[in-house]
């Protein structure tokens, strides 16, 4: 039974890096459909990180598990700088007007992926401790794509109020979740 509390907690706690990135994808402002694409990509990367990593073996997993929260936190601080970037861009006068396309496929999928790296080693150290790995990543992918979901509601909500920095918010969230995870505080 304590194995399956602890695999609930680490779930949770895996999961809060993925409900603060969600916030700040939520203040760009979100429809239907990237609510759904978020938690697909997000339930994916954190129930196939945890396989990834018992796969990988122990000296990896081990290894990669000392600097994977520098990566991760590293590689949300890019995405982070680069949506601020992104929204303080002026337009060129000779572009032709597009339709805004909300988050575009790559920015999530680097999203996702930072904020899972940390699964690689969750994913040895669950083996180690009997837990069947099918139930550990299935639950890590249901939890996280819940916490995503209510992080993009909130993020959303929070957008409509000030949605003409949401872009500028929504990186920053991202670069202080970057930072969190950097420093050991989420993930």
């Amino acid at each position: 039974m304590s194995g399956l509390l602890g695999l609930l907690l680490v779930s949770v706690s895996v999961g809060l890096s993925n409900f603060a990135g969600a916030i700040g994808i939520g203040l760009t402002g979100i429809d239907a459909r990237t609510r759904l694409r978020v938690g697909i990509a997000f339930g994916l990367f954190e129930a196939l990180m945890p396989i990834a990593g018992l796969l990988l073996g122990q000296a990896v997993a081990g290894y990669f598990g000392h600097i994977a929260k520098y990566v991760a936190g590293g590689i949300l601080i890019l995405t982070g700088v680069y949506t601020i970037w992104q929204g303080r861009r002026v337009p060129n006068q000779q572009e032709q007007p597009r339709e805004t396309t909300g988050l575009q496929t790559h920015q999530l999928l680097v999203t996702a992926l930072a904020l899972s790296i940390d699964n690689l080693a969750v994913g040895f150290a669950l083996a180690v401790y009997r837990i069947p790995i099918v139930l550990a990543a299935a639950t890590m992918g249901v939890i996280s794509v819940a916490m995503s979901l209510v992080g993009l509601e909130l993020g959303s909500r929070l957008g409509t109020r000030v949605e003409a920095w949401s872009e500028e918010l929504g990186g920053a969230v991202l670069i202080l979740v970057g930072i969190a995870i950097a420093a050991g505080l989420l993930g």
